[in-house]
C-alpha cells in the first residue's frame, strides 16, 4: 500500500476527531480530547505524513478545539456588546504547530476612544483568563511571556492594538523587535474578524515604507547562525552537547526571514511558505531560491516533528532538541542540506536589505 492510500483512514479519523470536538460538553471532555489530537497526531507520522500536512492539521484541531472552549465560556460571561475577537499568534498563528507549543494569544474589541476602552477591558478580561486557563487544562502551558488574552496588556482596543503597531515600527528598539516577532503572525480566531483584520490592513500599509524597521528587523533574522560547523556537520548550540536546537536554529532561521519578507512586501499571508511566496513577485526575488527555501523549512519540520515523534512513543517529554548522531545518514544529509539554504535565505535577506555593510 502507498504511504498516500495509508493516509487515507487517517484522514476520514481527522474529520471524526473534529466533529467530537465540535461536540464536546465541556472543558474536561475537551481535555480528553486533545490527547486524541496527540495520539492521531502520532499515528499520522509514524504513516509518513509531509510536515506541512501534518502542521496544518495539529494547528486545525487545536484551532477548533479552541472554539469549542470558547463556545463553552462565553455565554457564560456578561460580555459588553462591543464587538471583539480573539487573536491567535506565533506557530499557532502561522498554521505551524509541533508537538510542542505554549500560548500565545490576545483580544482586540472596538471602542469609540481610549476612555472607553478602559472601561470595556475589564469586561473582558475574565472571560479571556478563564479561556487561557482552559486551554491549560487542555495541554497548552500558559506563556512565560504573559501573551495572552487574559493578561491586560495584550487585551486592547483597535486603536490601542495600532498604536502598539505604530510604535513598534516607528521606533525599532530591540523590545519592538521582539514583540514583531510574535504579534505580526496574529491571525482572528473567534469573533468579528474585521478587527483583525484592520491590524493586518495597517501591517500592510504601514510596514513596507518603514525601511529602518525592516532593515532592523532583517538584521536580526540573519544574527541567528544556521548550526554548521567547518570541520563537522554541526555544531552544538546553547551547550547542548551533540544537540542542536530546530526551533531556534532551525525553523525560525525561515520562519523570520519569510516574515521580513513578507512585511516588506505588503502581502497579507502569516504562514511561512505562503509568505515566501507571496512576496517573491513583489520584491522581484529569484524562484529557485525560494523554492529551495520552501524545500528545506518542511525537511527541518519534518525532522523535528519525528524527533518529538520518537521522544513521545517512548513516553518521554517532547522538545526541540535533536540529537544529531541519532539521525539516519539520510536525514542527516537531508538537515545539514537544509540548514545551507536556510543560510542562502539569509544571504537573500542581508542582499535584499543592503546588510553587507552590518
Amino acid at each position: 500500500m502507498s504511504a498516500a492510500a495509508a493516509l487515507v483512514p487517517l484522514a476520514d479519523d481527522v474529520g471524526a476527531l473534529a466533529q467530537r470536538i465540535d461536540a464536546a460538553p465541556d472543558v474536561a471532555a475537551l481535555a480528553r480530547l486533545a490527547l486524541e489530537i496527540r495520539r492521531l497526531a502520532v499515528e499520522l507520522i509514524a504513516q509518513d505524513a509531509g510536515a506541512g500536512w501534518l502542521t496544518r492539521v495539529l494547528s486545525g484541531l487545536n484551532e477548533r478545539l479552541t472554539m469549542r472552549i470558547m463556545d463553552r465560556i462565553v455565554p457564560r460571561h456578561r460580555l459588553p456588546a462591543a464587538g471583539w475577537c480573539w487573536l491567535t499568534m506565533g506557530s499557532e498563528g502561522r498554521g505551524e504547530q509541533t508537538f510542542v507549543t505554549d500560548q500565545d494569544n490576545g483580544l482586540v474589541f472596538s471602542a469609540t476612544d481610549h476612555a472607553e476602552a478602559r472601561v470595556l477591558r475589564p469586561l473582558f478580561l475574565d472571560m479571556a483568563d478563564e479561556v487561557n486557563q482552559a486551554l491549560a487544562a487542555c495541554g497548552f502551558p500558559l506563556c512565560e511571556g504573559g501573551i495572552m488574552a487574559g493578561n491586560a496588556q495584550w487585551c486592547l482596543s483597535v486603536e490601542e492594538w495600532c498604536q502598539h503597531f505604530g510604535h513598534w515600527i516607528l521606533t525599532p528598539e530591540p523590545k519592538a523587535l521582539l514583540n514583531a516577532t510574535i504579534f505580526f503572525d496574529l491571525r482572528p480566531l473567534y469573533g468579528d474578524a474585521t478587527l483583525a483584520d484592520a491590524l493586518r490592513q495597517q501591517l500592510q500599509r504601514q510596514a513596507p515604507r518603514a525601511a529602518g524597521f525592516l532593515r532592523m528587523m532583517a538584521a536580526n533574522a540573519v544574527s541567528v547562525p544556521a548550526p554548521l560547523g567547518r570541520l563537522r556537520d554541526f555544531v552544538d548550540t546553547d551547550g547542548h552537547k551533540e544537540r542542536v536546537d530546530l526551533k531556534k536554529y532551525g525553523a525560525r532561521l525561515f520562519v523570520d526571514a519569510a516574515r521580513v519578507l513578507a512585511l516588506a512586501a505588503g502581502v497579507a499571508p502569516v504562514a511561512t511558505v505562503e509568505r515566501l511566496r507571496a512576496a517573491l513577485p513583489v520584491l522581484k526575488l529569484n524562484a529557485n531560491d525560494i523554492d529551495a527555501a520552501i524545500l528545506a523549512f518542511r525537511h527541518v519540520q519534518r525532522i523535528r516533528l519525528l524527533d518529538q515523534h520518537r521522544r513521545l512513543s517512548r513516553g518521554e517529554p517532547a522538545d526541540n532538541l535533536v540529537a544529531t548522531d541519532s539521525l539516519n545518514g539520510l536525514d542527516r544529509k537531508f538537515l545539514v542540506d537544509s540548514l545551507k539554504e536556510a543560510r542562502s535565505l539569509q544571504f537573500v535577506l542581508q542582499k535584499t536589505f543592503r546588510l553587507e555593510s552590518l
